[in-house]
């Protein structure tokens, strides 16, 4: 599965249409584990990326680097690092190859060295965790995406803000979870085009 910038702009765009039909959902998540504005901050980010993808980018590593950028710099909380970082590596793994599992997997690493959390901790790490290996395997499904997302409900947080909750962080699905889920939806809905 190779990226171009084609299948990138469209991947970004129906990550951003799921992110503002459901920005509300995310924030509702968000308020009784942290502070109650994931979504509106994702919906923020995602309509400035695609501002910026509006003008077609040269190549795919620009690309990931615009997306980074216009993460970092509108996206409040943790979100926006973490979004940000896992698209600067792609951009820098993206000089060497174009394979969608290879930047996934670089990805997931800067995610987890930027927030320090591992599998298990109640963050998007989990989800992305679960879902990276299907992406490469080529058995990513609607099904393993609502899974890996739901699997964050039962944990109790260890990183981030709903980890002061302990206990009580329990039976809440983590609301960067749940974004990260609409974004390997977006990519499943791509993919076709792959």
């Amino acid at each position: 599965m190779t990226l171009t910038v084609d299948t990138l702009t469209t991947w970004m765009s129906k990550f951003a249409e799921k992110v503002e039909t459901n920005k509300q959902f995310l924030s509702d998540l968000d308020t009784p584990i942290g502070d109650g504005d994931h979504g509106f901050n994702m919906d923020r980010g995602m309509k400035a990326v695609e501002e910026k993808l509006a003008t077609k980018p040269a190549d795919v590593t620009s690309g990931f680097k615009i997306i980074a950028m216009a993460l970092i710099s509108t996206v409040g909380g943790a979100s926006g690092p973490l979004y940000g970082t896992a698209f600067l590596e792609m951009a820098k793994k993206s000089t060497t190859t174009n394979d969608i599992g290879e930047l996934l997997d670089v990805a997931l690493a800067g995610i987890e060295m930027r927030g320090g959390a591992k599998p298990g901790d109640k963050t998007m790490v989990d989800v992305w965790n679960a879902l990276v290996p299907d992406v490469k395997n080529g058995i990513l499904t609607e099904n393993r995406i609502t899974e890996a997302v739901a699997a964050t409900k039962d944990m109790i947080a260890r990183k981030g803000r709903a980890s002061y909750l302990g206990e009580r962080s329990k039976g809440h699905v983590d609301p960067g979870s749940q974004s990260s889920g609409y974004l390997f939806e977006a990519l499943l809905e791509t993919e076709g085009l792959l």
